[in-house]
């Protein structure tokens, strides 16, 4: 029996499930630490008085300076599901980039926005 080349479109269509779903939680994600940053929720210090701390106005500062590394990072989980979402539309889904082998389902259920299957990603191939 050959080697499959690709998932099943049966297959596909799992794979878009869990994608959709994680995607639309970590759209979430990244609305809440964006309103965190600019402050929509109205819960910080800066309009009352200034007569707080330096102590914690540089609190405030370092937990604006974390939350705009992680909105950084959730807009780049973001991008890397949307991409893995064009790749099912394009039946090239779960395929490794680099030995052109299908990623087992357990990769992708785990890290569905993979495209390393891990005897590439340990190899330190990029």
């Amino acid at each position: 029996m050959a080697e499959k080349t690709r998932y099943a479109d049966e297959e596909l269509d799992e794979f878009r499930k869990i994608i959709i779903e994680k995607l639309t939680k970590a759209k979430e994600e990244y609305e809440q630490l964006r309103a965190a940053i600019t402050n929509e929720d109205g819960n910080d210090v800066t309009d009352t008085s200034p007569t707080f701390k330096v102590l914690e106005e540089g609190a405030s500062t370092l937990s604006k300076e974390e939350a705009g590394r992680l909105a950084q990072r959730q807009m780049k989980f973001i991008q890397n599901l949307q991409s893995a979402l064009i790749r099912i539309e394009n039946k090239t889904y779960g395929i490794c980039r680099d030995t052109g082998k299908l990623i087992p389902k357990e990769r992708l259920r785990a890290v569905p926005h993979a495209t390393l299957s891990i005897e590439a990603k340990n190899s330190g191939v990029k």
